[in-house]
């Protein structure tokens, strides 16, 4: 179900809050395919996105999300890079780190697969 998908918006940064694309958090109960659908909506919007999720099973939805977002994305000659990190989050007054991969369409080499 899509309403799986949590999606928050994202510290203020140097852009236009209103071109800023929401953080999609993720979770073990997450569809994979549901959220790669938000991610490739976001990616053709923005040009970027930023997946969120806490604790093992939810780090796997989210790396299956991307990998099935990368073939959503093949279909309109875009690839993306992914760079993982790790964020302290505060939930519920109690400090959790969380894993955030920040999605990127890459530049393809000409002949390139």
């Amino acid at each position: 179900m899509i309403s799986e998908i949590k999606v928050k918006p994202l510290k203020p940064s140097p852009q236009s809050e209103a071109t800023r694309p929401d953080l999609i958090k993720v979770s073990a109960k997450s569809r994979s395919t549901a959220v790669a659908g938000a991610i490739a909506g976001v990616i053709r919007q923005h040009n970027f996105a930023e997946v969120q999720a806490i604790g093992a099973g939810a780090v796997n939805q989210a790396v299956k999300a991307l990998a099935i977002a990368r073939g959503y994305l093949e279909r309109d000659a875009l690839d993306i890079a992914c760079f993982p990190f790790f964020t302290d989050v505060d939930i519920d007054g109690n400090e959790r780190t969380a894993v955030r991969f920040r999605v990127e369409v890459r530049e393809v080499a000409v002949g390139a697969v």
